[in-house]
């Protein structure tokens, strides 16, 4: 009886659990942030993504380890769009030694290492196979959906607002910034399914030895 009420409660609590934290921290990041229109642009993200996951909530239910790390990932980018992604206070890069602020490339990395496990979860139950060939192609899903963040993040800092363009893209000055954000993405992703392999195999290992 107590297994099942923790497992309802699990199931039935922790989504809406997080996203009240989320919300939380996502009014905590709208208010004043350094500028408001870099803060709009960055938050489209948030505006199409939550939404969807909500509406879709009891039609597409992850693991609640996915919906931890989506709380994670979604919640650095909102703090990156308080001060813009170049400009996170937190930590001190320059002390660290690094000769700019890396918060972007840490969220870019953290894109692939953290969605990768939701994508691949979606992927395997949309295609009915659960092995391998699920995980390649959630690395696969990183890598693409980095690049054409790229492409629309490029587009629109053209078309739509010119004058944010530096601030919008967080390129700091690197011309490689969007080939290197994508590596990192799909880097990320590629370690989070190598830990997955590991942890699955190692749990089958148990299993076995159980019986």
């Amino acid at each position: 009886m107590v297994v099942r009420v923790l497992g309802i409660v699990r199931r039935d609590w922790l989504p809406p659990l997080l996203l009240s934290f989320f919300l939380f921290i996502w009014m905590w990041a709208a208010w004043d942030p350094v500028d408001r229109h870099d803060w709009l642009l960055e938050n489209l993200l948030i505006f199409l993504s939550v939404p969807l996951l909500v509406a879709t909530f009891h039609r597409i239910r992850f693991s609640d380890g996915s919906y931890v790390l989506l709380f994670v990932f979604l919640s650095l980018h909102v703090i990156g769009s308080k001060w813009t992604y170049s400009n996170v206070p937190w930590p001190d890069w320059q002390a660290m030694g690094f000769p700019r602020n890396e918060y972007d490339r840490v969220v870019h990395f953290c894109y692939g290492l953290l969605l990768a496990l939701p994508a691949r979860e979606l992927i395997a139950r949309w295609t009915g196979r659960p092995g391998l060939s699920s995980s390649y192609f959630a690395v696969e899903f990183v890598l693409a959906t980095s690049a054409l963040y790229e492409i629309i993040e490029w587009i629109t800092a053209i078309i739509v607002a010119p004058e944010l363009g530096a601030a919008f893209l967080g390129s700091q000055g690197d011309p490689f910034d969007a080939v290197a954000d994508m590596a990192l993405a799909g880097l990320g992703a590629l370690i989070a399914m190598t830990i997955h392999a590991v942890l699955t195999r190692n749990s089958r290992k148990a299993a076995a030895m159980a019986t």
